[in-house]
């Protein structure tokens, strides 16, 4: 059981494993892929009980689409069919979703079922759900930077109105905290190109289980790592102690 102080407000999680999983079991990586889902599902619901207000996760990144076209084409499809039933159920339980990526990449039918979702559950505060989508980090800043050009060149604001706070607020997660605790399930220790703006003084936590087999035990198991370690934010210890004296 998660201790209920220091929960994290905000979680991001790298999904990685489905495709090792399901070779292990001499199955296609959509198997995988399948039962990833079926985990998200566990872990979004642990993250409501104990208290995540915010939870992103990497569905899909600008790269996957260098993936075989035959797994891409079964993700879409999974994708497409997941993403009503999904958005009912996590409406029922006042769950907020909430895409972010370049949305423009997916087909019509796909993007008009995302607003479904997105427009379904856009009144919910229990919790919400990030999916990134088509996203990648690099993107992220890219567009950031974009837009804040653009709001120079229209006369919106000057260069010096430019600073962390402005920049932030243009990037995809603008409007929410950092997150508070990254996870990575499948083994490897990189972000993979994924919140890079928004990680700069984010909790780590890096486990081998394939994200498949990711309980809600094993993210209990993160948030304590995260509760047993000091945020000090650029900070020594002992100015920490004062702050809080």
């Amino acid at each position: 059981m998660t201790s209920t102080a220091e929960i994290p407000a905000h979680v991001a999680i790298v999904m990685d494993g489905n495709g090792r999983w399901a070779q292990k079991r001499n199955q296609p990586r959509t198997f995988g892929h399948k039962a990833g889902l079926k985990a998200l599902r566990k872990i979004v619901k642990r993250a409501g009980t104990i208290g995540i207000r915010e939870l992103t996760v990497f569905a899909f990144s600008s790269e996957n689409w260098k993936r075989p076209k035959k797994e891409v084409s079964l993700l879409m499809d999974l994708f497409m069919r997941a993403l009503e039933r999904e958005a009912r159920d996590l409406n029922e339980n006042g769950v907020r979703i909430r895409f972010i990526g370049d949305l423009s990449a997916f087909a019509p039918e796909m993007q008009q079922k995302i607003n479904d979702a997105m427009s379904l559950t856009a009144q919910n505060q229990r919790m919400t759900l990030n999916v990134a989508a088509n996203y990648g980090g690099r993107w992220d800043i890219v567009n950031a930077v974009r837009k804040t050009a653009e709001a120079c060149a229209s006369g919106h604001i000057t260069p010096d109105q430019i600073d962390e706070s402005y920049f932030a607020s243009q990037t995809a997660l603008g409007d929410t905290r950092d997150p508070d605790l990254f996870i990575r399930t499948g083994g490897e220790m990189r972000i993979s190109n994924f919140l890079l703006w928004q990680c700069a003084y984010t909790e780590f936590y890096f486990t081998p289980v394939l994200w498949p087999d990711f309980s809600p035990e094993v993210l209990d198991q993160a948030i304590a790592t995260f509760q047993s370690r000091e945020r000090r934010y650029g900070l020594t210890s002992e100015q920490l102690r004062q702050q809080s004296a």
